[in-house]
């Protein structure tokens, strides 16, 4: 049996993720796949990167993990196999391996195309399916691909930090529209220094306190915690925090006038004194 993850931005209202897990079965019916999520939202690769990340950690080591986002991004002619942290990623080359991984892969191949065939999603799936049954069989990476490949590379979403505050975007809106920043428990508290705090967004909302649960505060009211993947989460108990307050998530696009207006819906800063 191979355990293999797979993530993508198809939707679940397509046929795609099922004829992607069915391509797999057949080539291999030891395959089992196991889905994260197909709703990513497509472009959004701060929030993919997340997703993945927090999902990845759970997997035994030897996973396979199948991520099928902004895979057209550019026009393809080779995939990525990447070993990193004992796990296995196969992904296109956008950037979002080292968005996901938050430093240079530890190994990485090239697996190219096949130029006689149509570059569609299913084509990839087979590109993928081949290798993993390399690596099931104990190939090494480098008689699987092009060790020589330079990836694409682009840096995670950081919060910006001064001696005064620490300044988060808005990564994540989850089903129960909870806010998820790109600030981590580790980074808040090395920037706090024991200091007391501000949680400040939409200009009045302000949150000085940390809780463990959303039943720490009564119906209705807002909090503040790090969940269990430990970033900074916005939520109201038994309400939604994204819909009440009009937060939103991040966009990497915003050089119009209009864009740079809504940033104040998508960042939250903590003031430290």
């Amino acid at each position: 049996m191979t355990l293999l993850t797979l993530t993508s931005d198809f939707g679940a209202q397509d046929y795609l993720a099922g004829a992607v897990k069915g391509t797999l079965m057949a080539m291999d019916p030891a395959f089992q796949v196991v889905d994260i999520t197909h709703s990513l939202t497509p472009s959004n690769d701060p929030q993919a990167a997340y997703v993945i990340r927090n999902a990845v950690r759970h997997f035994p080591e030897g996973t396979v993990h199948l991520v099928f986002v902004n895979l057209f991004q550019y026009v393809p002619d080779h995939l990525l196999l990447v070993r990193h942290n004992g796990q296995y990623y196969c992904i296109a080359d956008n950037g979002l391996i080292t968005m996901i991984l938050e430093e240079p892969p530890q190994e990485v191949v090239a697996l190219p195309l096949d130029a006689s065939r149509a570059r569609n999603t299913l084509h990839c799936t087979e590109v993928f399916g081949r290798v993993i049954r390399g690596i099931r069989a104990g190939a090494k990476l480098a008689d699987l691909g092009d060790a020589s490949v330079s990836i694409q590379v682009r840096n995670p979403l950081r919060p910006l930090t001064t001696s005064q505050y620490i300044e988060g975007q808005i990564i994540y809106i989850d089903h129960f529209e909870n806010v998820v920043v790109n600030i981590t428990h580790e980074e808040f508290e090395a920037q706090r220094r024991g200091r007391r705090f501000k949680i400040v967004f939409r200009r009045d909302e302000v949150i000085d306190q940390l809780r463990e649960t959303y039943a720490d505060v009564p119906e209705g009211e807002k909090l503040a915690l790090f969940n269990a993947a430990g970033y900074l989460e916005i939520a109201i108990n038994k309400g939604n925090a994204a819909g009440l307050f009009g937060l939103q998530r991040f966009s990497e696009k915003n050089n119009s006038q209009y864009n740079q207006s809504r940033l104040m819906y998508q960042t939250i800063r903590i003031y430290f004194e």
